[in-house]
């Protein structure tokens, strides 16, 4: 059985059945229903997601369901086991969203502990909300046994007065409400019309990039990124996958044999080709960084261009991955990427075959489709994923710009210490023209979590000041934000980077073509500013939010908790 180096324990399938003295471990598993016969068999442990706090994962007990039916019809036996999920659109704009990026660590921390202490000898894992699917995949790397991951699947596009609207037509109706051109009872009516039911969030937000990175990546069959949550697609994903970590274990095919530098180079041209969140950028620096490899921030600038921005898609195009669903997914952008040679070919993937075997039977999209751009006709001829380096970020940040924002900005800053602080202003309209906000002591830190600014982002919007105003944050952007923005900041402003130094009416500059973020002082005023500037209290000294700041490290390091060399 395969394990790896750093999880060397015994198989399960060595333990149950071997000597008198495991009789003990075999009596408790008769008590959760096993059969005699099911002692000689493989056991694959079901990750589920399962929960009623979010809409993306409140199918995914059935989804573990079928997944486990998959496994048992291929002669292995499976075991469902439970993890926590939270809820980013729930608690956006609140102190509670200080909890979203930890809920990775926490999520990929108790995978890890179940299948290491009970000795699965595979892995099927099922998430839906955004930091599920790191968070199981940081697991996978670790564990290194066989394993799938399986995407909950996207949600189906609710609708008003013909409009198809989404998890952020609720945000951006708020900042219109702000702005007087809605009134409350049409913001109650998309407010209750937006989420229908089951499944993530429905643009090209961070649960639909993850899931398409991660099936880029190798880690996912054919097509789990792209069919809708509730649907009999989705349910035989589950138990193709179920069956496919049985061949995984036969052929001794392991995460690292899949998760390559090659691997990781496909998903991040597939985030970008899809106009993808910046969210993937922290995520894929820490699923690299668990399978030991080596992804940094100037890889996706390198990538970034040869690579096109080529989907129309939500937030910052037109269409909903229920849409490009029904055109056939991303599986024939990937055979476009690949015949241009901007992909890998020659990876190995969860089916056993490699990426060009996988798209060699598949078809295009139809002719007259508008969701996928061609390579002649880009929507932006280089990535919207634009690493920016300067005075103000000397560690790097990110920014999202698509060229519809321009692609440069200089303005005037007005500064806030909480993105509450921020979202007040914004919505009293003290936001005007040319103002850079910064939010800051918003990092993974000084938070403590790197919460998203989704809230003031979406009033921006709904104030009409989209291509006026420009954002910059040590904190993160949920992937429904669009504008021109500039987050992961590192230094983080709590480390004492320069961003805790910016006063109201300092002049900065973003520059997506010389790839700078500028503060407009001079190098000795940086000096003596930074020499002033004390570290703030820490906001949070007991609990998981304090063990998370002691522990994370930098954003342009993907904030993950377990480098503790």
């Amino acid at each position: 059985m395969a394990h790896s180096d750093d999880h060397n324990t015994r198989s399960f399938s060595s333990l149950v059945v071997d000597g008198m003295e495991r009789a003990p471990s075999r009596a408790m598993l008769h008590a959760v229903g096993f059969k005699s016969e099911d002692f000689k068999k493989p056991q694959i442990g079901i990750a589920s997601t399962w929960s009623m706090v979010t809409p993306c994962n409140m199918h995914i007990n059935k989804l573990a369901d079928a997944a486990g039916v998959g496994v048992d019809q291929a002669n292995g036996k499976a075991v469902i086991f439970n993890t926590i999920t939270i809820s980013d659109g729930i608690s956006m704009g609140t102190e509670g969203m200080k909890y979203s990026l930890v809920s990775r660590e926490v999520i990929a921390d108790s995978i890890e502990t179940v299948v290491g202490c009970q000795g699965f000898d595979g892995v099927v894992a099922i998430g839906g909300c955004d930091k599920n699917m790191p968070g199981c995949m940081i697991a996978i790397s670790r564990l290194n046994r066989p394993a799938i991951f399986v995407y909950g699947g996207t949600i189906m596009p609710g609708c008003h007065k013909d409009k198809k609207l989404d998890v952020v037509s609720v945000f951006e109706a708020v900042g219109a409400r702000a702005n007087n051109q809605i009134d409350d009872a049409e913001l109650a009516a998309i407010e209750a019309k937006a989420i229908p039911g089951a499944g993530s969030c429905g643009g090209m937000y961070t649960a639909n990039t993850m899931a398409s990175a991660i099936e880029a990546l190798g880690m996912s069959l054919p097509n789990s990124s792209a069919q809708a949550a509730i649907s009999n697609d989705k349910r035989l994903d589950c138990e193709r996958a179920g069956a496919a970590v049985l061949e995984l274990l036969k052929n001794d095919i392991k995460p690292s044999d899949i998760m390559t530098k090659a691997a990781f180079e496909n998903a991040i041209t597939i985030v970008i080709a899809l106009g993808g969140s910046t969210n993937a950028v922290l995520h894929i620096l820490a699923m690299a960084n668990a399978a030991k490899v080596d992804i940094t921030l100037d890889d996706f600038t390198r990538i970034g261009q040869r690579v096109p921005l080529l989907a129309d898609l939500k937030p910052s195009g037109r269409y909903l991955m229920t849409e490009l669903i029904e055109i056939g997914g991303i599986q024939p952008l990937m055979k476009i990427l690949l015949d241009n040679g901007l992909l890998h070919g020659d990876c190995m993937t969860v089916t056993g075959k490699t990426l060009t075997e996988n798209l060699a039977d598949v078809k295009p999209y139809p002719i007259e489709q508008e969701i996928i751009h061609s390579l002649k006709n880009p929507i932006k001829k280089d990535s919207h994923l634009v690493v920016l380096y300067g005075n103000l970020a000397p560690g790097g940040s990110v920014a999202k710009i698509t060229g519809k924002e321009g692609l440069r900005f200089v303005g005037t800053a007005k500064v806030f210490d909480a993105e509450e602080q921020a979202l007040k202003s914004i919505l009293n309209g003290d936001i005007v023209k040319g103002d850079v906000i910064v939010i800051r002591y918003e990092g993974p830190k000084g938070g403590p979590g790197m919460r998203e600014m989704l809230s003031p982002t979406s009033a921006i919007m709904g104030k009409g000041l989209g291509k006026e105003v420009a954002l910059i944050t040590d904190g993160r952007f949920s992937g429904g934000t669009h504008g021109f923005v500039v987050g992961h900041i590192t230094p983080e402003a709590y480390v004492g980077g320069p961003l805790a130094i910016i006063e109201n009416g300092d002049t900065i500059t973003i520059d997506a073509e010389t790839n700078e973020l500028k503060l407009d002082i001079n190098e000795h005023e940086i000096a003596s500013r930074l020499e002033s500037w004390k570290q703030p209290t820490p906001r949070y000294t007991r609990g998981v939010l304090a063990k998370y700041a002691k522990l994370v490290n930098s954003a342009s390091q993907g904030a993950v908790t377990d480098n503790l060399d």
